[in-house]
């Protein structure tokens, strides 16, 4: 399983970012797949995940209406479309993948991770 993440960078409060994670080694179809965020002082927290069978998706309180995942089934490419960003928004970003979309609540759950991409936004 390969989860590579791209997109990251600096971006203004107020801007928009848009990350891949590109996942191979497995039956796409078959997987949530997922984005944390973590920061130097705090743990690694779930964003959003999307079921890729159905397009179902789940969001933390603190991006839903900002944030939205999607997934491209045949490219096997999982987005995560960040919008009205703020400075708390900075974090690395990891896409996730599990069988079960419960995964996003708890980052012990995740059975499989990409390398992280850092998102900056500037205030």
């Amino acid at each position: 399983v390969q989860l590579v993440e791209s997109g990251g960078g600096l971006v203004p409060a107020g801007g928009s970012l848009t990350l891949s994670c590109e996942a191979s080694g497995f039956r796409f179809g078959d997987y949530v797949i997922g984005w944390f965020r973590q920061t130097p002082e705090k743990e690694r927290v779930g964003v959003a995940a999307i079921r890729t069978r159905d397009g179902n998706a789940l969001y933390s309180k603190s991006v839903k209406d900002r944030f939205t995942i999607s997934s491209d089934n045949a490219k096997n490419v999982v987005y995560l479309h960040m919008n009205a960003l703020k400075p708390e928004d900075t974090a690395v970003y990891f896409c996730a993948a599990d069988r079960d979309q419960n995964m996003i609540y708890n980052a012990n759950w995740v059975s499989h991770w990409g390398q992280g991409a850092q998102v900056a936004v500037s205030s």
